[in-house]
């Protein structure tokens, strides 16, 4: 069946690809196989690159020195696999309930619906679908979001009686935002207004700043619930190695990073 691009990949900057540095990449790139249902795309120079039918959404780079990631440092929150549709959600849901997958949390955040897991090795996990734009809330240049209860039934009722159930991520399927662990939230919101020209959509008091391009709810969502006062990432640990973007607005491939060392890559084209 087929579906159209999310709203999110359409905008003039939005996420490519997400690097996560893993202490055993074999039984993570397992885990992102058998519970995200990414499939394994290629391998070069040890890396394992997944993603959903020919789109790579997360390279897992190993490395088996690497000291575990710290929660109180500046890195990953978790990558946010955006579904095409509520339907694809319902799926996934029944695949998670079918197979024991342990999950952490689940909410209706008004733009969105997602659930909330973690890797083996620490990372954090979203795997949601969108509202139609159009029914999103704006007050001014800032959107409506809040964290209220999932509906779970609700949204497995968006299944068709006798679909043949979740496949895998399907076509479709990209990284919609990721959510940094950052020092000052308000620092990241300067960096990301001036390095990629993001507009700032909500903020939760001084603790979260959420950020994107083209009218999108977030591409970028940076806090400090754990991570308050955080200096520069220590690269040892294991975690997040990077974060691509992708922009209609350059020529070349450029790397820059952020006030904490995380590592973001710019690529140039249409998703």
């Amino acid at each position: 069946m087929m579906s159209e691009l999310p709203f999110a990949a359409t905008t003039p900057v939005s996420v490519s690809r997400v690097g996560l540095k893993a202490r055993d990449a074999e039984s993570l790139a397992a885990y992102y196989r058998q519970v995200v249902g990414l499939q394994e795309l290629g391998r070069a120079d040890g890396a394992i690159t997944l993603g959903a039918a020919n789109r790579p959404l997360l390279v897992l780079e190993p490395d088996a020195a690497a000291k575990p990631d710290d929660p109180r440092s500046a890195g990953l929150f978790h990558t946010a696999f955006l579904l095409p549709s509520r339907a694809d959600l319902g799926r996934w849901i029944n695949h998670a309930i079918a197979n024991k997958i342990s999950i952490e949390g689940a909410s209706d955040h008004l733009v969105s619906e997602a659930l909330y897991l973690t890797d083996p090795e620490g990372n954090g996990i979203e795997i949601y679908a969108d509202r139609q734009p159009q029914d999103w809330k704006w007050n001014g240049d800032k959107i409506a979001m809040a964290t209220e209860r999932l509906n779970i039934p609700s949204v497995v009722a968006d299944v068709p009686a006798g679909d043949a159930g979740w496949q895998g991520a399907p076509e479709n399927s990209i990284v919609g935002h990721v959510h940094l662990r950052v020092g000052r939230p308000e620092e990241a919101e300067a960096w990301w207004n001036q390095e990629f020209g993001f507009d700032t959509v909500a903020k939760y008091g001084g603790q979260a700043v959420f950020l994107s391009s083209g009218g999108y709810h977030h591409h970028i969502g940076a806090n400090a619930w754990q991570s308050s006062g955080a200096g520069r990432r220590d690269p040892a640990r294991s975690g997040l190695a990077w974060v691509e973007m992708r922009s209609d607005n350059i020529a070349s491939e450029t790397t820059r990073e952020d006030p904490w060392g995380t590592v973001i890559r710019t690529v140039p084209g249409k998703a």
